[in-house]
């Protein structure tokens, strides 16, 4: 039995490695008790925000088996994204926008969850088992079972860091009814290092491994509905969407290679390095086109706008000035008061 289960495990790993996988490891269907405790006081400090369907479901994210009372083992897989081009090499260009890396290319969630599915349907050909595949949005603690399957650890910026492939995975799970031997988990190797810590613009880190999501630009311009709250909008500087910064400065990526990247989250051009003004200038349905295959398409023009309109306001570009003009009188509150702002910004900053 140990051997069957042995070569059952290898197969599953070659399998997910042709559907495009980087990492497999398997976790028993259960997490310690201390990773329920975390979950329950970063929620009762508020640090979700707005996101509270993490509240709603906390129990079913807490245990697996909560979630699917028959699960047995979790299969955890991670998809590279390792980007071929510095992260922070917008960082200084005012009149462009930064896109996260994992957002340049093609929605994550089509293309982890569509090779989950194709790796699960086979894992059910070769045993007698059910299965359930979850990718981001279920109530899944995908990063701690991620480290008890041995896929790296959750480091001090909370998100997983491998040694092969640095702070780059993208994370999918295969909930199964098999018995299987868990892999040996993860062992975290941060050591002293408070290179993500330091970095944070926004200083989103209370301490090492905790994070308030209400300070993080990637919860401020992707998941925050309303007007960014003002004492962050400085330091936001020119990011549009979401934030690399902690997870690119991370020293275990020296190890990534960006030839292990998923070719699907290649950067499409436009995204790579968006121009504010040509953002600046999106009706609904250009944008709709620019984003049209990309995650960013569900947070909607006007969450786009809004940014764009912050990252305007920060660059100093009199450019800007007429497009930024042009969204006073906007049909969005929120894009009409980012737009004063931003105007006030531009304005102040000219000779």
């Amino acid at each position: 039995m140990p051997d069957d289960k042995l070569r059952l495990a290898k197969a599953l790993e070659k399998k997910a490695m042709v559907e495009g996988f980087s990492a497999v490891g398997i976790a028993s269907a259960s997490l310690a008790p201390e990773t329920r405790q975390r979950l329950q006081q970063w929620l009762a400090e508020g640090r979700q925000g707005e996101m509270i369907w993490m509240a709603n479901r906390a129990d079913e994210r807490s245990d697996p088996q909560t979630l699917w009372p028959e699960v047995k083992t979790v299969v955890m897989l991670g998809m590279s994204y390792a980007p071929a081009t510095d992260p922070f090499a917008l960082e200084g260009t005012a009149d462009h926008g930064r896109i996260s890396v994992y957002a340049q290319g093609k929605d994550y969630h089509d293309v982890v969850k569509g090779a989950l599915k194709r790796t699960a349907g086979w894992l059910v050909s070769q045993a007698e088992c059910e299965v359930k595949v979850f990718v981001d949005t279920a109530p899944v603690m995908e990063k701690p079972l991620a480290e008890a399957a041995g896929l790296g650890w959750q480091g001090k910026h909370t998100n997983v860091v491998s040694r092969d492939h640095g702070s780059w995975l993208f994370l999918g799970a295969i909930y199964t009814t098999l018995n299987m031997e868990p892999s040996q988990p993860g062992k975290d190797r941060c050591g002293s290092c408070s290179a993500c810590q330091d970095i944070c613009p926004t200083n989103a880190f209370p301490a090492p491994y905790q994070l308030d999501a209400r300070a993080c630009i990637s919860y401020l311009t992707i998941e925050h509905k309303g007007p960014i709250p003002h004492k962050y909008r400085k330091a936001i500087g020119n990011h549009i969407y979401g934030c690399d910064d902690c997870l690119a400065v991370c020293p275990w990526n020296k190890f990534a290679q960006a030839g292990a990247a998923n070719k699907a989250f290649l950067p499409r051009a436009e995204l790579a390095a968006p121009a504010l003004a040509d953002l600046l200038a999106l009706d609904d349905a250009g944008f709709r086109k620019v984003f049209s295959g990309s995650p960013i398409k569900r947070s909607g023009r006007d969450r786009i706008v809004r940014n764009a309109l912050v990252a305007a306001g920060n660059s100093g570009d009199a450019a800007l000035i007429p497009p930024v003009k042009a969204l006073l009188d906007d049909g969005d509150d929120v894009v009409r008061e980012a737009a004063g702002w931003a105007l006030d910004q531009l304005v102040s900053a000219q000779p």
